[in-house]
């Protein structure tokens, strides 16, 4: 286990450093960094034995001014009937809430998660879901936040659990125009930037274009003209943008190229990584 984590920490260490050195400033950390760690058969003490790496990466990141966020798989479900269920969700999430912890990051490092089933009860899965966020540890709800999915709960299903939980809601581009209430972009991203106290950060958003083979997947490498609409759509808002595309880094650098004439993307402050 030491020797896995052990890699595991170097490989995010050097990711972080080729993103800063390439402009790239909005990282998510893989939910696999610890292997194991919310199952109850792990008694490693990570945060212990890795303190020091923890804290160096931790370091870096807020010397470059770098966002990170993480997303759980998707059996995190906090509204499941299956109180098991319920439970190693939440379970998941303290160990989410960990890895920031150790890495010394800020509640603007958050932990999104999708509301979950709707188990043939839209009003009661949405009732759940309000009771159970309120049930959890500060700590935990000060990193939650919730995006919008691509079939069960839109923008207006996530701005109503903001209305009475407060938990800043993540606007997800591609999600929305599969999904939604007939909001335009630009005005549902306008309703949910307001959901961002100045603690949580920049509202951040998820992009994706369609995959183009009718199967609601993320695409496998970026759409310069679709991601040229996104940004004028939202040209009004500033945010972070996730991208999830399937190709990663390679079109993360071209979404970099394409977005540098927008005033919007700032990396001043932000120091190039030493040779």
């Amino acid at each position: 286990m030491a020797a896995t984590v052990e890699q595991n920490l170097r490989c995010l260490n050097a990711i972080l450093r080729y993103n800063a050195a390439h402009g790239i400033y909005f990282f998510r950390i893989t939910s696999d960094l610890i292997p194991f760690a919310s199952h109850p058969v792990c008694d490693f003490d990570w945060r212990g034995l890795f303190e020091g790496e923890f804290k160096e990466i931790g370091a870096f990141i807020n010397s470059r001014g770098m966002r990170i966020s993480m997303h759980p798989d998707q059996f995190v479900i906090l509204n499941s009937l299956d109180e098991g269920v319920r439970e190693r969700s939440v379970a998941e999430l303290i160990y989410h809430v960990h890895v920031l912890e150790a890495l010394g990051l800020d509640r603007s490092a958050k932990i999104q998660i999708h509301v979950g089933g709707v188990y043939g009860d839209r009003e009661k899965s949405l009732e759940r879901f309000i009771s159970r966020y309120g049930d959890l540890d500060r700590a935990l709800r000060d990193r939650l936040v919730i995006e919008n999915d691509d079939v069960s709960y839109t923008v207006r299903d996530c701005l109503r659990i903001h209305s009475e939980t407060g938990i800043p809601v993540l606007f997800d581009y591609f999600h929305h125009r599969l999904n939604c209430s007939g909001e335009e972009t630009g005005d549902a991203l306008a309703c949910i930037a307001e959901t961002w106290a100045s603690h949580d950060g920049i509202p951040m958003v998820d992009y994706s274009s369609d995959s183009g083979d009718g199967s609601r997947r993320h695409a496998e490498s970026i759409d310069p003209v679709d991601f040229n609409r996104f940004l004028m759509e939202t040209e009004k808002l500033d945010f972070d943008v996730m991208l999830e595309i399937k190709d990663k880094e390679a079109s993360a650098l071209k979404a970099v190229t394409q977005a540098s004439g927008d005033p919007r993307f700032v990396s001043a402050g932000r120091r190039d990584v030493p040779s």
